[in-house]
């Protein structure tokens, strides 16, 4: 999440309108005292001309951080994307088998390449639980064929170009916003969401915690 100087929270006179206000200029001054005072950062707010978060969201008490859509107990919103050979991938497509979705930041990036070979490990203990492995970031096609090569990883790698589905699923960034978020949801032969597990500096405990999941199911 980028932020700028604060200007609105020091100076009155852009929050207060001199006369009477209107019960929309009312809503709208609430709202941006509100911004303001989430700020983890003394001075800093969120642009003002930023939308209103979707309904399915709500803000963080303290914090301004924004939880997700997707939560446990819920069915995610299906997608269509193209994995690293160019095939476009549904999610409902594997309905009637559990499936683990991770989210991760970036191809060959040292913490991302981790989890992708500790999946790739692990990944007869996946197939054993009945499960399939989709791991999907902003990367294209080209890279995404590049990295599976590579590392030799036997499971789909999905592009999400522009960061869409990420969005939708609402998965929360790190170092406040900066930085793609890397989390992992287990979904059961239903399509219901069992698990989410967040771990942006550990990526190798995402395969141990889902194997434990898929398990039990």
């Amino acid at each position: 999440m980028a932020f700028t100087p604060a200007t609105a929270c020091c100076n009155p006179s852009l929050l207060v309108a001199p006369r009477a206000p209107s019960r929309g200029s009312s809503a709208r001054a609430q709202a941006l005292l509100c911004a303001a005072s989430t700020s983890a950062f003394h001075g800093l707010r969120a642009p003002a001309a930023a939308a209103p978060a979707p309904r399915w969201r709500r803000a963080g008490a303290s914090t301004g951080i924004v939880c997700g859509k997707v939560t446990k107990g819920s069915v995610p919103p299906n997608f269509t994307l193209k994995d690293q050979n160019g095939r476009p991938v549904s999610l409902n497509k594997f309905k009637g088998k559990p499936v683990v979705v991770y989210f991760y930041p970036a191809d060959e990036t040292p913490g991302c390449t981790k989890q992708a070979c500790a999946f790739r490990d692990s990944y007869e203990k996946f197939k054993k639980a009945g499960a399939e492995v989709l791991g999907i970031s902003g990367d294209d096609t080209v890279s995404h064929k590049a990295f599976a090569q590579k590392y030799r990883l036997p499971f789909t790698l999905l592009s999400d170009e522009g960061n869409r589905v990420r969005k939708e699923w609402g998965v929360p960034g790190d170092l406040f916003g900066t930085l793609p978020g890397r989390q992992t949801y287990v979904l059961d032969k239903n399509g219901v969401v069992q698990y989410i597990y967040n771990n942006q500096f550990q990526p190798e405990k995402h395969i141990g915690e889902t194997l434990k999941i898929l398990q039990g199911l």
